[in-house]
């Protein structure tokens, strides 16, 4: 490996970092001001509703739920709802870091009761103009993806 190599290779995980960091922040920060909606079907809702008030789609799954169809058809056709609106999407792995950040209590992450994370929207209603560092740290991330050809980009939330 040159050092041109590994230098990107370095800034890649840096970049990735910042990122995360962003997404967590910027879940966090809608949760608290009511702008996240959670949940595939209560996503697919609103998209059909007002699709303009969403500003960043995250699909989120892990490794173990990579075989469910059912899943992956919802995900294909989220996907193709936020293209066709010029919404940015991320795919994110780490569930339970995800359960950590929207406060979802320890003994219901793994049960049936659990609330269905694997789509989260983020929202900016007409009447305002929600400004955030972090939203702007991803969707300048989605940009450069996209620039890339890669069109879903992919990040992981670590536990910690």
């Amino acid at each position: 490996m040159t050092l041109e190599e590994l230098v990107a290779c370095d800034n890649a995980a840096q970049k990735m970092q910042t990122v995360s960091a962003a997404v967590e922040e910027l879940l966090v920060a809608a949760q608290r001001q009511d702008r996240l909606t959670v949940g595939v079907y209560e996503s697919a809702k609103l998209m059909n509703v007002d699709p303009d008030c969403v500003v960043l789609c995250l699909l989120a799954i892990d490794e173990e739920e990579e075989d469910d169809i059912a899943l992956q058809i919802h995900f294909t056709l989220i996907q193709s709802f936020c293209c066709d609106n010029d919404i940015n999407i991320v795919r994110v792995s780490g569930m339970q870091r995800l359960a950590q950040l929207l406060g979802e209590p320890a003994e219901t992450q793994d049960t049936a009761e659990a609330r269905d994370l694997h789509c989260l929207l983020v929202t900016n209603p007409h009447t305002d103009a929600w400004k955030s560092h972090s939203l702007v740290e991803v969707a300048s991330y989605c940009e450069e993806s996209r620039g890339n050809n890669q069109w879903v980009p992919y990040i992981s939330l670590q536990e910690r």
